[in-house]
């Protein structure tokens, strides 16, 4: 016969209460886990996605989306409109890398 180290009359409250990130409110817990993140970068230890990686962390997202049925379906507007900002985005992050580079090269 073995035996428990937990007491045998634990109030429910007692077993049931949440302690440490559970016990905090939304907002607190990602106050601490930013300057968990903030200190990993500060620190080159955190992960950083390669363009790869990225994506592929991005069709298994999809996949799983629209297993569970909660993935947005596009109508053809937002679909078009998605791709106009996306393709200006790109084009506005590659004139930005040309004009530092540039910038570089002219110091």
């Amino acid at each position: 016969m073995s035996r428990s180290n937990t007491p045998k009359s634990t109030p429910a409250t007692e077993s049931t209460r949440r302690r440490g990130f559970a016990a905090m409110t939304p907002d607190a817990q990602r106050a601490i886990a930013s300057l968990g993140g903030r200190a990993a970068h500060a620190r080159g230890t955190a992960h950083q996605f390669t363009s790869d990686e990225a994506r592929e962390a991005g069709r298994k997202g999809g996949r799983a989306a629209h297993a569970r049925g909660t993935a947005h379906q596009f109508t053809p507007d937002e679909a078009r409109e998605a791709g106009r900002k996306g393709g200006r985005r790109s084009a506005e992050a590659r004139a930005e890398a040309r004009a530092a580079t540039s910038e570089r090269k002219a110091s």
